[in-house]
């Protein structure tokens, strides 16, 4: 299949980008400045326990020879261990990462959904008061803060009306069996809500914006105009023949929106108190866990890069004619 033939070439470029995140991320987390170790120190330590704390953790070591070490252990799948937690990185990220997914996901397909309708709507009809009105408005959704937007709906909808809960995933004591228990659950569905909502107003406006000026694009072509002379009608022409022509970048844009909404979900994770990888991200870092900070971000970037090229597959796979040198 012609789509695969640049896959190769692709996937050379992203392991090399790949490693240079793992690169920066290792020496970036390492220079910077205080001891990670201050805060799991006792005072009453001796100058041997200390030392012998350090060396569990790898960090009496060179630096150079950290990151040798850690390259040969990210090679077998290991990400060291939590200094917070004293536990494996790798399944402390794999037990927050279906709820950082779920949350990207859902308020994705909502902000699509709604930004697909709507921008062939606005492109229907151009020009009137409804666009006019429309435009600016998604404009400043697109332009709000993250945290600020989330505080807003948690204020009004949780603090003020008490239709839904503050923060969390579920209430207290409660439990599941599986993750399909939890998130088929109305309790989940319910904490749920206000942090999507927070991500889809934010993000519905890129695939509006989008699906309007490529209808706008559509609209002016021959076989539309051909549709029209034939007497079909409007809901026909911009349905069947606009439409369907002008989602193609709409739909491969949502590939890379996967990988920049979880950039975004580190706010909106903090502000909603959401158990997922954007939250413990925060704390990791606040509190100068470098392993687990290292294991998240490099998460997040191996998901941006993933994406990224799936982006780069289905546009070849849906348009022949795009080529990739």
């Amino acid at each position: 299949m012609s789509f695969l033939k640049p896959a190769s070439a692709r996937l050379l470029q992203l392991v090399f980008v790949l490693w240079a995140v793992v690169t920066i991320l290792f020496f970036m987390f390492r220079l910077m400045p205080g001891n990670p170790m201050a805060a799991y120190i006792d005072p009453t330590f001796t100058v041997e326990q200390q030392e012998i704390l350090m060396a569990q953790f790898g960090l009496d070591k060179p630096l150079w020879e950290q990151y040798f070490i850690y390259l040969g252990n990210l090679l077998q799948g290991e990400l060291g261990d939590s200094f917070r937690y004293r536990e494996p990185v790798a399944g402390r990220i794999l037990s927050l990462l279906p709820n950082t997914l779920v949350l990207t996901f859902s308020s994705l397909i909502v902000a699509y959904a709604f930004g697909i309708l709507a921008g062939a709507y606005l492109a229907w009809r151009r020009g009137s008061a409804v666009e006019n009105i429309a435009i600016p408005l998604v404009l400043t959704t697109r332009a709000m803060p993250e945290f600020w937007l989330g505080m807003v709906l948690l204020a009004v909808f949780s603090f003020w009306l008490g239709w839904f809960p503050a923060g969390g995933t579920r209430g207290a004591g409660a439990s599941y069996d599986s993750y399909f228990a939890l998130y088929t659950s109305t309790e989940f569905l319910t904490h749920l809500a206000l942090p999507a909502l927070t991500l889809a107003i934010y993000s519905q406006g890129l695939p509006l914006l989008l699906m309007r000026s490529n209808m706008l694009d559509v609209m002016k072509d021959d076989f539309v105009t051909m549709a029209r002379i034939k007497g079909l009608s409007n809901w026909t022409v911009i349905v069947r023949h606009a439409a369907r022509n002008a989602l193609l970048p709409v739909m491969t844009s949502f590939a890379i929106a996967v990988g920049y909404q979880l950039q975004g979900n580190v706010v909106v994770e903090s502000v909603f108190s959401w158990p997922g990888l954007g939250r413990e991200l925060v704390n990791a870092v606040s509190g100068s866990d470098y392993p687990l900070a290292q294991g998240a971000f490099l998460a997040i970037a191996v998901v941006v890069i993933a994406m990224n090229l799936v982006a780069d597959l289905l546009y070849a796979f849906l348009d022949p004619r795009i080529s990739h040198a």
